[in-house]
């Protein structure tokens, strides 16, 4: 128990120093791009490289990853349905509803979340994979049919190759399945690289919490309730159920899919509103209320799963 608290109070205390220095304007204007970009294309594919690499490949995509598969789907249908009989948004804002729904922030916060909370930055690897290799381009293709009526297959599957974190991932993947060892001169910078990504991430995670206001669209607020409350509510409970009772998962593993599954709405649905214009309060709302709600989730749902 004492080591949940102290993981959530290490990444709280980051946060609020990247908020504070964005008050004070330290680093100028551009310091969250800055650390986000770095922390995108340097820091985080060389973290996820070495986790990978010294890991068993086979270990990571087991029941744990089916529990986040069918949580997110199951979310997201739930949106869409509930989109058909109530709120009637059109199509693509539906769209980016349901994927706010299922789609968490599995490298922002699930990095530090997996590193401080549950003690193994593996844990975490199975979702990135899954969101970047199959959720987002599925995403990407609906919303590509839905705003130009068709579809550009190549530009869809070429985004996760294009993306340092999968190409991080996979090369990692490459040398755990091949047994090759990394030399000493290779593996080193890479290790202290990835030892900044985390301190990164949220330092950029708490400046981008200065100056946000949600439910600045009238008519988009009871979509964004909707999507936030299947986030960070229900989809952890959908989680635990499955986890628990449909694949008998032991305790610790219970733990880690509820724990992942209250995550955060990933800042990747922001980019898919924005590239394809359409959602974008929607997405930047959600995002930002279940930010603010997930750290009240994560440690509730970590006290009572090990109290229980």
């Amino acid at each position: 128990m004492e080591g949940i608290l102290t993981g959530f109070a290490i990444i709280g205390v980051v946060i609020a120093v990247g908020y504070v220095a964005a008050r004070l304007r330290l680093g100028g204007p551009d310091a969250r791009t800055a650390l986000n970009r770095i922390g995108f294309f340097v820091a985080s594919p060389a973290l996820l490289f070495t986790v990978i690499a010294g890991a068993d490949v086979g270990e990571l995509f087991q029941a744990p990853l089916l529990v986040q598969a069918i949580s997110a789907v199951a979310v997201a249908a739930v949106f869409v349905v509930v989109n058909l009989l109530w709120l009637r948004r059109p199509a693509t804002e539906a769209t980016i509803g349901a994927v706010s729904a299922g789609y968490v922030n599995a490298n922002n916060i699930g990095l530090p979340v997996a590193v401080y909370v549950l003690g193994d930055p593996a844990a975490v690897v199975p979702v990135i994979l899954l969101q970047l290799l199959i959720l987002a381009p599925v995403t990407l293709l609906v919303l590509d049919a839905q705003t130009s009526g068709r579809v550009s297959v190549r530009f869809v599957l070429a985004q996760p190759v294009r993306n340092p974190i999968i190409l991080g991932s996979l090369a990692g993947a490459v040398v755990s399945l091949t047994g090759w060892s990394v030399p000493a001169p290779v593996l080193a910078p890479l290790e202290i690289l990835g030892g900044a990504a985390v301190p990164m991430i949220l330092l950029a995670f708490g400046m981008s919490l200065h100056g946000s206001r949600p439910f600045q669209q009238p008519g988009g607020r009871t979509a964004v309730v909707v999507a936030s409350v299947l986030k960070a509510a229900v989809m952890p409970a959908v989680a635990f159920v499955l986890a628990r009772f449909a694949f008998g998962l032991d305790p610790a593993q219970v733990a880690t899919a509820v724990t992942l599954a209250a995550l955060p709405v990933a800042q990747n649905v922001y980019n898919y509103a924005a590239r394809f214009r359409t959602g974008e309060l929607l997405a930047r709302d959600t995002i930002l209320v279940t930010t603010v709600a997930s750290p009240v989730v994560l440690l509730v749902s970590s006290l009572l799963l090990h109290t229980g």
